[in-house]
């Protein structure tokens, strides 16, 4: 059993894996960086959950090709690459949850690929925003890290949601106004 505090970076990108992290409680963030230092979440490891970018580095001993930092306070423990390894081979039921849970974080990461490559910063934030209404306490920069993009385009975008009357900000974070305005918005014009 381990115990990892917020903000612990647990593996980072040519770091080899220790072992699948199997979390008990907590959450880890998993995030590409770019070489320009923007950031883009690619998903969230919670409780029952298995890290994919992990998986795939025990599938092909590979290294680590993501961050993984701890978000909340965190207790795991690390399924080793050999116990990893023997239980895919001999025991169906752990081999369907790590290929099912493999197949529905693939899923998951496509549709963040085709959130960033076909869809307007300001659709994805106003639809991201009405889901979490009434209120998001986040700086702008974690929230430009979620969406992959510049602190400044996100303080852009959230200055025309507030003329439009859809949000206030202020230093404690986002009030959403018109949550049905946001997901109108979130809709990429027709045709």
């Amino acid at each position: 059993m381990i115990d990892l505090p917020a903000g612990l970076v647990v593996f980072q990108p040519g770091q080899s894996c220790p072992g699948l992290p199997l979390l008990l409680e907590g959450q880890i963030k998993v995030s590409q960086t770019s070489s320009n230092g923007r950031q883009l979440v690619l998903y969230r490891v919670r409780p029952g959950e298995t890290c994919v970018v992990s998986t795939g580095c025990l599938l092909e001993s590979s290294t680590y090709s993501a961050l993984g930092e701890v978000e909340r306070p965190t207790r795991a423990v690390a399924l080793p690459p050999l116990l990893f390894r023997r239980l895919l081979d001999e025991h169906a039921p752990f081999r369907a949850l790590v290929f099912g849970q493999f197949s529905r974080r693939l899923q998951t990461l496509m549709a963040v690929v085709d959130d960033v490559a076909f869809h307007r910063l300001d659709e994805r934030l106003a639809g991201w925003l009405s889901e979490r209404a009434p209120r998001v306490a986040m700086t702008h920069q974690a929230i430009a890290d979620e969406f992959g993009s510049a602190r400044e385009v996100v303080t852009r975008v959230l200055r025309q949601f507030v003329e439009e009357g859809l949000v206030d900000v202020s230093r404690d974070g986002i009030v959403v106004i018109d949550a049905a305005g946001l997901r109108r918005r979130a809709q990429p014009p027709s045709g």
